[in-house]
């Protein structure tokens, strides 16, 4: 086990909810109830799955229907981020919204984090679009970024990458290198064994805690997951990093980190920043695309 030095313990309620489609009215009152709920359990975070306000409802190819799609995006001044905000602030809980940002071109697929006083700490679109589907329909975000949140448990540093920004390793090492200790992840996909253990890996490979939403049978598969990023004891036994997953059914599970653990862990252990070597990593940055790998519809 690694030893808590003073126990600073962090909640993250995964919330598991079945949407309502793009019924933005029915999506927000359930995500409100699950809010409340999460409070009530001792949540310092409510994590939303991925565009929760349109309940992750694909952009039609039509372009009658997708009109109507494109009218569901909204803006962060607008009436359903800031109904989260209120809540936020009345149930002094922090809330990780997700939905589908208005732009001047294309739409975004975003998370706001809104902190206890109700204030938004950190606006988090997704990088790594799913271009090869009909998410070519979004633009994508251009950076990670990491927050300081205040919560019961003291300033935590916190990230998030969205679904598909799980599956680069580039996008949770650039939250670790920038401070981040949690990482949300919203999410809207099936979640089998390979997927999980790329999550894992994540939070091994960075020593920061992970904590991943995502939506319930039938539309996904549920399987909402944490793990706190610690693989070893001090004794250098191997431990389960696993903290909660879920079953398939709605519902919330609360993740709990132990962050002084947490902090500890990440100094002396072997994992992060400390032994990296970036002077090798060029081609990591580099725009271009070889075969096997080139596709026509991907974007630079």
């Amino acid at each position: 086990m690694v030893a808590s030095p003073r126990g600073r313990l962090l909640n993250v309620a995964l919330l598991q909810m079945a949407e309502r489609g793009p019924d933005q009215d029915a999506n927000l009152a359930t995500g409100e109830r699950f809010c409340r709920e999460a409070a009530s359990m001792g949540a310092d975070i409510a994590l939303f799955p991925e565009m929760w306000n349109i309940g992750y409802t694909r952009c039609p190819k039509d372009e009658a229907r997708r009109g109507q799609w494109l009218a569901g995006a909204i803006d962060a001044a607008g009436s359903f981020v800031s109904r989260h905000r209120e809540l936020a602030r009345e149930l002094r809980m922090a809330i990780a919204i997700t939905y589908l940002e208005r732009g001047v071109d294309l739409p975004r697929n975003v998370v706001s984090l809104i902190d206890g006083s109700g204030e938004i700490v950190l606006t988090q679109a997704k990088v790594h679009v799913c271009e090869f589907d009909w998410e070519a329909a979004l633009a994508p975000g251009d950076e990670f970024a990491v927050a300081t949140l205040d919560t019961a448990a003291g300033p935590v540093e916190v990230g998030a990458m969205i679904c598909y920004d799980r599956e680069f390793p580039e996008s949770a090492r650039v939250l670790m290198l920038k401070g981040a200790e949690i990482i949300l992840t919203p999410n809207a996909c099936t979640l089998d064994e390979n997927r999980v253990g790329q999550f894992r890996a994540r939070a091994f490979e960075n020593m920061t805690g992970v904590a991943m939403a995502n939506y319930p049978a039938p539309k996904c598969n549920g399987r909402s997951i944490a793990f706190d990023g610690m693989a070893y004891g001090r004794d250098e036994r191997e431990r389960d990093m696993l903290l909660i997953e879920a079953g398939p059914d709605e519902g919330i599970s609360l993740a709990t980190f132990d962050l002084a653990a947490l902090r500890a862990y990440r100094e002396y252990e072997t994992m992060g920043n400390a032994y990296r070597r970036p002077r090798a990593y060029g081609p990591l940055v580099s725009e271009e695309v070889r075969p096997p790998f080139r596709r026509s519809n991907a974007r630079r």
